[in-house]
């Protein structure tokens, strides 16, 4: 059985979370879902805690993608940033579901790596190839694989990209604080997933993402630090495909 840690992760990568992981036997967890009716916080600027971590953010009214010629410019603006990424070395900040709340390092090496290392007292690492992402257990050596074109992590580690033209972009806005892109994928029989990238207004610099499931369930990262002028250990992105998967 895998732990309800492995689950919150499940959140943050898979589009398809509830199905993929319901069949690979992954306990999803239960909390009530935020009303789809609550009126939405605008956007703030972010504030950090006692350790000097950035407290996520609920993004603010989204408004919807019409193709215009200013929205068209953000939406170019956002996507030059992203394609300009080639590395990139930070700090995240995670809230998954059930509120918990985890922190650790992440590395991004495009094309299409990336590594999470959670902090103890979590034992998870998330690692991506270039074609496939898993979810390690280190203290019970196992592991949980899923494809890379499965997971919202593709938009971030594709080496280059245009929203308008490559995602089913719905909403894009920008306010004094934040740029807030929003995406959706919908499936007949899953149902709506949602990802809502937020980048700073002035820099256009990642600043958080969150993933909604179908049945509202949300998965906030925000990211700090960021370096994106070392190039991370090639080895951080190699996965052991010798080691036991679940």
């Amino acid at each position: 059985m895998k732990s309800a840690r492995s689950a919150a992760l499940v959140g943050v990568l898979l589009i398809a979370s509830p199905e993929l992981a319901a069949a690979q036997g992954i306990p999803l967890p239960q909390p009530a879902p935020r009303s789809r009716n609550q009126p939405a916080r605008p956007p703030a600027s972010m504030q950090t805690d006692a350790a000097g971590r950035p407290i996520p953010v609920r993004p603010g009214e989204s408004v919807p993608y019409d193709g215009s010629q200013s929205q068209r410019a953000l939406a170019d603006r956002v996507s030059n940033y992203l394609s300009s990424l080639q590395t990139l070395i930070g700090d995240f900040v995670q809230i998954g579901p059930d509120g918990g709340r985890s922190v650790g390092k992440f590395y991004i090496q495009k094309p299409g790596r990336v590594r999470f290392e959670y902090d103890p007292p979590s034992p998870i690492d998330v690692i991506a190839d270039g074609s496939s992402v898993v979810v390690r257990d280190r203290n019970l050596a196992t592991q949980d694989l899923y494809p890379l074109s499965q997971t919202p992590l593709r938009y971030l580690l594709a080496e280059q990209i245009d929203l308008a033209r490559d995602t089913n972009l719905v909403a894009l806005s920008q306010d004094n604080t934040f740029i807030t892109v929003t995406i959706e994928e919908r499936q007949i029989l899953v149902g709506t997933h949602r990802l809502v990238l937020m980048f700073g207004a002035k820099d256009t610099q990642l600043r958080q993402w969150t993933v909604t499931d179908p049945q509202g369930y949300e998965t906030t990262v925000a990211v700090y630090n960021l370096d994106v002028a070392h190039r991370p250990d090639p080895s951080l992105f190699i996965i052991n495909y010798g080691l036991r998967f679940q």
